[in-house]
């Protein structure tokens, strides 16, 4: 792997697993119905990639962020 290439791939990947930690983390300070949403909102959002798109859209709305 080159240099230039690996710079490719840090720069695609670096953001969307910020985005995830991020997700996860907010996951975690939000109270949510029941235990059984939250532990699904952190299996959701532990998906690489893709899994904090479908938290951002519907999840953050679900829960409520504990004062």
């Amino acid at each position: 792997m080159t240099l230039k290439q690996l710079v490719v791939f840090l720069a695609l990947c670096v953001p969307f697993f910020l985005l995830t930690v991020w997700a996860v983390v907010d996951i975690a300070q939000r109270d949510f119905k029941s235990v059984g949403m939250k532990v699904f909102w952190w299996i959701v959002a532990s998906i690489p990639f893709v899994g904090f798109i479908p938290y951002l859209i519907i999840g953050i709305r679900q829960g409520k962020k504990i004062k």
